[in-house]
Protein backbone atom coordinates (compact mmCIF):
# COMPACT_ATOMS: atom_id res chain seq x y z
CA UNK A 1 0.00 0.00 0.00
CA UNK A 2 1.40 3.43 -0.96
CA UNK A 3 2.01 6.27 1.44
CA UNK A 4 -0.18 9.33 1.30
CA UNK A 5 1.19 12.68 2.29
CA UNK A 6 -0.66 15.83 3.13
CA UNK A 7 0.87 19.26 2.78
CA UNK A 8 -0.79 22.38 4.06
CA UNK A 9 0.01 26.05 3.59
CA UNK A 10 1.38 27.65 6.76
CA UNK A 11 -0.05 31.00 7.80
CA UNK A 12 1.69 33.06 10.46
CA UNK A 13 -0.63 35.57 12.17
CA UNK A 14 0.05 38.37 14.64
CA UNK A 15 -2.09 39.51 17.53
CA UNK A 16 -1.42 43.23 17.98
CA UNK A 17 -2.94 45.07 20.94
CA UNK A 18 -3.12 48.86 20.84
CA UNK A 19 -4.59 50.74 23.83
CA UNK A 20 -6.23 47.54 25.12
CA UNK A 21 -7.89 46.69 21.81
CA UNK A 22 -6.93 44.08 19.24
CA UNK A 23 -6.22 44.97 15.62
CA UNK A 24 -8.30 43.08 13.06
CA UNK A 25 -8.55 43.44 9.29
CA UNK A 26 -11.68 42.70 7.25
CA UNK A 27 -10.83 40.80 4.08
CA UNK A 28 -12.60 40.72 0.71
CA UNK A 29 -14.66 37.69 1.85
CA UNK A 30 -16.12 39.87 4.66
CA UNK A 31 -14.21 37.96 7.38
CA UNK A 32 -12.31 39.62 10.21
CA UNK A 33 -8.73 38.43 10.11
CA UNK A 34 -5.50 38.84 12.02
CA UNK A 35 -2.64 40.48 10.13
CA UNK A 36 -0.27 37.91 8.70
CA UNK A 37 0.23 35.53 5.85
CA UNK A 38 2.27 32.74 4.37
CA UNK A 39 5.79 32.14 5.46
CA UNK A 40 8.41 32.44 2.70
CA UNK A 41 11.15 29.93 2.00
CA UNK A 42 14.10 30.51 4.34
CA UNK A 43 12.17 32.95 6.54
CA UNK A 44 11.74 32.44 10.28
CA UNK A 45 8.17 32.54 11.63
CA UNK A 46 9.08 35.57 13.75
CA UNK A 47 10.45 37.43 10.71
CA UNK A 48 7.35 36.48 8.76
CA UNK A 49 4.92 37.95 11.30
CA UNK A 50 6.95 41.16 11.60
CA UNK A 51 7.06 41.52 7.78
CA UNK A 52 3.38 40.71 7.28
CA UNK A 53 2.16 43.09 10.00
CA UNK A 54 4.26 45.87 8.43
CA UNK A 55 3.00 45.11 4.90
CA UNK A 56 -0.65 45.01 5.95
CA UNK A 57 -0.75 47.83 8.53
CA UNK A 58 2.53 49.80 8.33
CA UNK A 59 3.10 49.00 12.01
CA UNK A 60 6.53 48.03 13.26
CA UNK A 61 6.25 45.20 15.78
CA UNK A 62 8.47 42.77 17.61
CA UNK A 63 7.34 39.15 17.64
CA UNK A 64 6.56 37.86 21.09
CA UNK A 65 5.55 34.36 22.14
CA UNK A 66 3.68 31.79 20.11
CA UNK A 67 0.10 31.92 21.36
CA UNK A 68 -1.55 29.01 19.58
CA UNK A 69 -1.58 26.84 16.47
CA UNK A 70 -4.22 24.86 14.66
CA UNK A 71 -4.96 23.13 11.39
CA UNK A 72 -8.28 24.56 10.28
CA UNK A 73 -10.55 24.57 7.27
CA UNK A 74 -11.34 27.95 5.73
CA UNK A 75 -15.03 28.80 5.60
CA UNK A 76 -15.36 29.75 1.94
CA UNK A 77 -12.68 27.75 0.15
CA UNK A 78 -12.72 24.73 2.51
CA UNK A 79 -8.94 24.55 2.10
CA UNK A 80 -7.00 23.47 5.15
CA UNK A 81 -4.37 25.85 6.50
CA UNK A 82 -1.98 25.41 9.41
CA UNK A 83 -2.13 28.64 11.43
CA UNK A 84 0.44 29.75 14.00
CA UNK A 85 -0.30 32.89 16.01
CA UNK A 86 2.20 35.16 17.75
CA UNK A 87 1.67 37.90 20.28
CA UNK A 88 3.21 41.09 18.89
CA UNK A 89 4.60 44.16 20.63
CA UNK A 90 4.13 47.47 18.74
CA UNK A 91 7.45 49.35 18.71
CA UNK A 92 6.10 52.84 18.02
CA UNK A 93 3.06 54.94 18.86
CA UNK A 94 1.78 55.11 15.29
CA UNK A 95 -1.68 54.42 13.93
CA UNK A 96 -2.16 51.36 11.73
CA UNK A 97 -2.79 52.05 8.04
CA UNK A 98 -5.07 49.94 5.84
CA UNK A 99 -3.35 48.26 2.88
CA UNK A 100 -4.82 47.17 -0.46
CA UNK A 101 -5.04 43.59 0.87
CA UNK A 102 -8.05 44.35 3.10
CA UNK A 103 -11.19 46.47 3.03
CA UNK A 104 -11.30 47.67 6.65
CA UNK A 105 -9.08 47.96 9.70
CA UNK A 106 -10.46 48.30 13.21
CA UNK A 107 -9.45 47.95 16.87
CA UNK A 108 -11.82 45.77 18.90
CA UNK A 109 -12.28 45.54 22.69
CA UNK A 110 -12.33 42.15 24.40
CA UNK A 111 -16.12 42.15 24.92
CA UNK A 112 -16.70 42.57 21.19
CA UNK A 113 -14.13 39.90 20.25
CA UNK A 114 -15.96 37.41 22.47
CA UNK A 115 -19.12 37.87 20.35
CA UNK A 116 -17.49 37.89 16.91
CA UNK A 117 -17.60 35.09 14.35
CA UNK A 118 -13.87 34.27 14.30
CA UNK A 119 -11.88 31.11 13.69
CA UNK A 120 -11.40 29.39 17.08
CA UNK A 121 -7.58 29.72 16.90
CA UNK A 122 -7.96 33.49 16.35
CA UNK A 123 -10.37 33.92 19.28
CA UNK A 124 -8.19 31.89 21.66
CA UNK A 125 -5.08 33.76 20.62
CA UNK A 126 -6.68 37.18 20.93
CA UNK A 127 -8.16 36.49 24.35
CA UNK A 128 -4.87 35.00 25.60
CA UNK A 129 -2.89 38.03 24.42
CA UNK A 130 -5.45 40.59 25.66
CA UNK A 131 -5.24 38.98 29.11
CA UNK A 132 -1.50 39.81 29.15
CA UNK A 133 -2.37 43.53 29.10
CA UNK A 134 -5.20 43.58 31.67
Amino acid sequence: MGETSSMFPISIKGVVVIHGRVLLLRNHRDEWDLPGGRIECGESPESCVVREVAEETRLTVRAGPILDSELHRKKFTHNEVFVVTYGCYPLAETDPVLSHEHVELKLFPKAEVERMDLYPVYRRSILTWLDQFN
